[in-house]
């Protein structure tokens, strides 16, 4: 047998076994519905530094996780059938977990991007939200310019969309990335950073809690999709479809703003509590 026979018949050995990994990978997403209620639980990343979508607050005494996106994985869980385990992770480690199978689904303020298209399914979006800019009161005569913030000290969560766009719009801003969210304030308030960029419902928390605090009055550029949606491993099939019709039920019935306004609720009563 020659060197090109030998070389052909090596090739198509190998891609023989790609496709048989890829077709294994995706019977295995395929299947995570199925897989979910086989072992009766629901296992959800997040990251809880980000009300009020997920944190955590004292309630009776105890150290709990809670937020409006707590709120939508216990109804995804309990329509499933299914006992509800929450994962808590840095933000940069939340897609990661589903990616290596740690995870069923992500629910961590996510938001839907095409470069998170190529490795994730995402589902139908829950909520829609704007970008904003956290600042001390005594900045806001300021910072009231793109052009003031891209000289200024700014502060993002790492691996966020708004790490992503404060680079490519902020330019010549020193921008600092950081894990934990309620960190990047801390780092606001002692003056460390002059602006943190974040989820506009998210800043207006801080505001409401912190009276140092204020929004910049300056209109960030628009970004196309800003959309909150739920991550899973690709090509989820029956998995996506039964979230998908959840969220559906959810938005057109209201629900998902009356958890946000639940969330809210605990996070002035921790903060009164302090």
């Amino acid at each position: 047998m020659n060197i090109k026979k030998i070389f052909a018949l090596a090739t198509t050995a190998v891609l023989a076994g790609l496709a048989l990994a890829a077709c294994s990978s995706t019977s295995s997403n395929t299947d995570a519905l199925k897989n979910i209620q086989e072992k009766k639980k629901l296992v959800v990343a997040t990251s809880p530094d980000y009300a009020p979508f997920e944190f955590k607050t004292m309630i009776d005494g105890k150290d709990q996780t809670v937020g409006a996106d707590i709120l939508l994985a216990q109804k995804i869980a309990d329509e499933l059938g299914v006992e509800l385990e929450v994962e808590e992770l840095s933000f940069d480690n939340v897609l990661a977990a589903v990616q290596s199978k740690k995870a069923d689904i992500a629910i961590a303020g996510l938001t839907v991007t095409d470069q998170r298209k190529k490795s994730f399914d995402f589902s139908e979006s829950y909520y829609d939200i704007s970008d904003a800019v956290l600042i001390k009161k005594t900045d806001l005569d300021k910072l009231t310019t793109v052009d003031a913030l891209k000289k200024a000290k700014i502060a993002v969560q790492t691996g966020t969309t708004q790490e992503t766009n404060a680079k490519e719009d902020l330019s010549g801003a020193s921008i600092t990335s950081i894990s934990d969210m309620s960190e990047a304030v801390s780092e606001l308030k002692a003056g460390k950073v002059e602006a943190v960029v974040m989820d506009k419902i998210v800043a207006q928390g801080f505001v409401d809690n912190n009276s140092d605090l204020a929004l910049a009055t300056v209109e960030l550029p628009t970004h196309a999709n800003n959309s909150k949606a739920i991550a899973l491993p690709k090509n989820s099939g029956d998995l996506k479809e039964k979230i998908d019709e959840i969220i559906k039920k959810l938005k057109a019935s209201g629900e998902y703003d009356k958890y946000i306004e639940q969330a809210k609720a605990y996070s002035v009563s921790s903060n009164e509590s302090k």
